[in-house]
């Protein structure tokens, strides 16, 4: 790959349908039959928790082939403390360009963006096997649950500065931005919007089961 080829950049508004198409055809029938990834996106941009600032795209030969999304979320600690962090996602790659290392460059570029901002810590839920290779560790590791001492197997954290976690144990509250896509009639009234698609059912889906309902002890 020609480093000349591809560009990282923020999204800009005109991007917008292209973002949500790409994000679709990433996610169809990979977690459920079907996909609401798409909707999020969509409504993440006028949420609170929205960091435009880490709302970035990847082009190759000058098509949008990816995209990646931020929202603010916090760790409280036992004694009441709250610290501002990151989660990530969607993260989508056009599936023909899937491991080919798009993803990687994206993420990394974001990490090093969100770092400059100030950030230093980031929680997210994701099938460990993509995200381990980019720095993330298990919750368990570094203290952090939720609410009732709960260590999720799919929730990943990376430090983006050593040791500011420090041990003591953090709970985790994502930003309620992804409620939204509880709203069914919404989202189906949304991908009325785009080409249709058939949701069936993939192996994918059973692993994805597995990994979201599943602890750590």
């Amino acid at each position: 790959m020609n480093k000349n080829d591809f560009i990282i950049r923020l999204e800009t508004i005109s991007d917008h349908r292209e973002v949500e198409n790409l994000t679709r055809e990433a996610f169809w029938n990979q977690y459920v039959p079907g996909c609401n990834e798409h909707y999020l996106v969509h409504v993440m941009r006028n949420h609170e928790d929205f960091v435009p600032e880490l709302d970035f795209v990847i082009e190759f030969n000058g098509k949008i082939i990816g995209n990646v999304m931020y929202t603010k979320s916090k760790l409280i600690d036992e004694n009441g403390f709250e610290k501002l962090i990151l989660s990530f996602g969607p993260v989508s790659i056009l599936p023909e360009y899937q491991r080919k290392g798009f993803g990687k460059m994206l993420l990394e570029h974001s990490f090093l963006k969100a770092k400059e901002l100030g950030y230093d810590t980031i929680v997210i839920f994701g099938h460990p096997g993509n995200y381990i290779a980019r720095g993330f560790k298990s919750c368990k590791k570094y203290n952090v649950c939720l609410e009732g001492d709960v260590y999720p197997t799919a929730m990943l954290v990376k430090e983006l500065k050593d040791n500011v976690l420090d041990g003591r144990k953090w709970y985790f509250h994502e930003s309620p931005v992804s409620e939204l896509c509880g709203d069914d009639e919404a989202v189906c009234n949304f991908d009325a919007l785009f080409p249709h698609k058939e949701k069936k059912w993939m192996l994918s889906q059973e692993e994805f089961y597995i990994y979201s309902h599943s602890t750590i002890a």
